[in-house]
């Protein structure tokens, strides 16, 4: 997977609104190191964290981790549904007549982890999603309910 470009925007948003790392942080409620992790790409951003920092700014997130260069302003306060996610993944994958073990080797995962996202026991990676979102042309946007 491609990650020299994941977290380019994160930092850009954060300059453009002349906020340091500790604010962020702080916004976000994890450590500084932590979030300087994220921006210094040797991390990425877990998926809640991405959207509370979405929902903060008003902001897409196709365009925070770079998978468009489109920025749109998306105003709601989405909170993330494992069980809709799930369900969206799922469609995804119909549609595209994959069977959960042939996204898990796409994703170097399980078959189980694959049924997980699915079913809504556990929320999807930021870099699983990232990668199908590139791979197929989609939008974690609209998989994650955001518009």
């Amino acid at each position: 997977m491609k990650t020299e470009f994941l977290l380019d925007n994160l930092k850009n948003i954060r300059e453009e609104h002349d906020l340091t790392q500790l604010h962020m942080a702080k916004m976000l409620n994890v450590s500084q190191p932590n979030y300087a992790r994220w921006e210094t790409k040797v991390k990425i951003i877990p998926l809640v964290k991405l959207n509370e920092l979405c929902n903060y700014f008003s902001i897409n997130m196709d365009y925070v981790t770079g998978i468009s260069n489109k920025r749109e302003k998306l105003v709601n306060n989405n909170v993330l549904n494992k069980i809709d996610i799930g369900k969206n993944i799922r469609k995804f994958r119909l549609r595209n007549n994959l069977s959960q073990l042939a996204l898990a080797k796409t994703l170097n995962t399980t078959q189980s982890v694959i049924s997980a996202y699915e079913s809504g026991k556990t929320l999807i990676l930021t870099a699983f999603l990232i990668e199908i979102c590139l791979k197929y042309n989609l939008s974690m946007d609209k998989i994650c309910n955001r518009k």
